[in-house]
């Protein structure tokens, strides 16, 4: 390996061998100076102590010490004005560069030999793993078996560092959540799998795919921790165990005849693989000053499909939610909820929001409204709920206009858009089917969006009106008026390193890109 390679220092620089040549020429100069040195030190010992005669007379002992201080100084004094890295101190130049990005280090040490000696320091290298990689304890279990921290960074972490992060594997419709990380002695892949149906407030189950370590000798070991060879069939007993372990429950406590077909449907498909898959890179979306709230991933409620994983991201006066995890009707990689922020929703009282008809009005009439600004973008929008659309304006301009309508409005409704706003009563309309009946009471804010159906194979795919709520922070909803369904989303609390975009451009062109695969 060339990085291996640099760090090992094989070779020494065309720079290095010239001072050396320099070095061996000026060898005898340098001993003269030497001598001249130490004839200047004993003089100035004689001195201080009164000549040859008083230091005698003080006794050896006192000339000794006095020598050896007057060494100990000179050898320790630093150039006043240093005209190179190579003039200051080893401990300084360890010290220097230990806070420079470990690929830069590999060149550092081509310059001269000094150099690659000090980097051969373990601080240095203990440092870089600490701070690029987040290793702390496990550096002294590594150095115990014989693995330094230089040999973890050159032959580990360093070569390995491009696919930490998160992935999403080509698993046909389905598509799921890879994470690898760096963990513990290991970089390792976890597959993260929705908790059971319907319990969307427990944490994501994570099942290890693979891992990467160099714990049992000085070469970088690859291991499989899961799946098959090749192409199997499944028998019974594997689809039972499957099952448990997929859905927490056997076939026969799930009673509804095509929630059992997809099931079977979605054994058969993910069994032909053995998890060597395609995987693309994805990217959590950075968090900007005018979104909403906190950005990132969620898991919801899909019906007879179970839980699936979403992410959310906020771009201008809309917010989106991009499928990570799908189904046959609509894959992974699909925009399963679009939100225009500039049409809020003031909510009635308690006893309106029963009336399915009455919250249909509402969005339904701002669905139309969308509708016709569409085929007509140069009309200026109608209705007290556009009131606060700001023409052209996008992002916080939007939306703090568009709450500032709706904290006006005689309705009872959320005063503003900080997750701090106050909040309202809010119940689910009679003949909404919703797989949590435990779901929040109170809202912030509502939305106008639409959500994506389609038929079985993704066929006659449409966006359909509804409702999106947020309750907190953590929390949001959408009610699918046409489905007269409602899905409960969840914040995915997990710590997910190396995961964010650079930038919002990056994280655009991936979602077109994701979007496109699933087209």
């Amino acid at each position: 390996m060339a990085v291996c390679a640099r760090l090992c220092g094989v070779g020494q620089s065309r720079r290095c061998r010239r001072r050396q040549r320099h070095n061996q020429q000026d060898q005898g100069s340098d001993s003269d100076m030497d001598e001249e040195e130490g004839e200047r030190i004993v003089g100035e010992t004689q001195s201080v102590t009164g000549g040859p005669e008083n230091s005698a007379a003080a006794g050896p002992s006192v000339a000794h010490e006095a020598a050896a201080e007057a060494t100990a100084d000179s050898a320790s004094t630093v150039p006043p004005n240093p005209q190179s890295l190579l003039d200051l101190p080893p401990e300084i130049l360890v010290e220097v560069f230990s806070s420079l990005p470990g690929t830069e280090l590999p060149n550092l040490a081509l310059v001269c030999k000094k150099f690659r000696q000090i980097l051969n320091t373990e601080t240095i290298w203990r440092r870089r793993c600490t701070e690029e990689f987040g290793m702390r304890e496990d550096l002294r279990k590594m150095e115990v078996v014989g693995v330094s921290s230089r040999e973890l960074y050159a032959k580990l972490l360093h070569p390995y560092r491009h696919i930490l992060g998160l992935w999403q594997p080509d698993i046909g419709p389905y598509g799921g959540l890879l994470n690898v990380v760096v963990d513990g002695l290991f970089i390792i892949g976890w597959m993260y799998l929705p908790p059971h149906d319907p319990r969307v407030e427990d944490p994501m189950r994570r099942r290890p795919l693979f891992r990467i370590h160099m714990w049992e000798s000085n070469k970088v070991a690859v291991e499989c921790m899961y799946g098959h060879k090749g192409p199997h069939k499944g028998d019974i007993q594997e689809f039972r165990t499957w099952l448990e372990e997929e859905w927490g429950r056997t076939l026969e406590d799930i009673f509804h005849e095509h929630m059992q077909e997809l099931i079977l449907m979605k054994f058969i498909y993910t069994s032909q693989y053995d998890n060597c898959l395609t995987y693309r890179r994805i990217y959590l979306p950075p968090r900007m000053p005018s979104d909403l709230l906190q950005p990132g991933l969620f898991k919801g409620t899909y019906g007879s499909h179970g839980l699936e994983i979403v992410m959310l991201s906020f771009h201008g006066p809309c917010a989106r939610a991009t499928k990570l995890t799908g189904d046959p009707n609509v894959p992974a990689g699909q925009l399963t909820l679009d939100v225009d922020l500039n049409r809020p929703v003031c909510l009635p009282d308690l006893v309106h929001q029963r009336s399915i008809e009455e919250l249909s009005r509402l969005v339904l009439g701002m669905h139309e409204e969308a509708q016709r600004e569409v085929q007509n973008p140069d009309v200026a929008p109608q209705g007290a709920a556009s009131e606060g659309a700001v023409a052209g304006g996008a992002g916080a301009a939007g939306l703090e206009s568009a709450m500032e309508a709706q904290s006006e409005s005689p309705q009872p409704g959320p005063s503003s858009s900080s997750a701090s706003s106050e909040a309202q009563p809010f119940v689910l309309p009679l003949g909404v089917m919703t797989r949590n009946e435990v779901y929040p009471r109170t809202c912030k804010m509502c939305f106008y969006g639409t959500g994506l159906i389609a038929g079985h194979g993704f066929t006659s795919p449409e966006r359909t009106p509804g409702l999106f709520v947020l309750f907190d922070e953590d929390h949001f909803g959408f009610i699918w008026l046409e489905l007269k369904s409602f899905s409960l989303y969840s914040r995915l609390t997990d710590r997910l390193a190396h995961a964010y975009a650079p930038d919002m451009e990056r994280f655009e062109a991936m979602l077109r890109n994701m979007q496109s695969w699933t087209s």
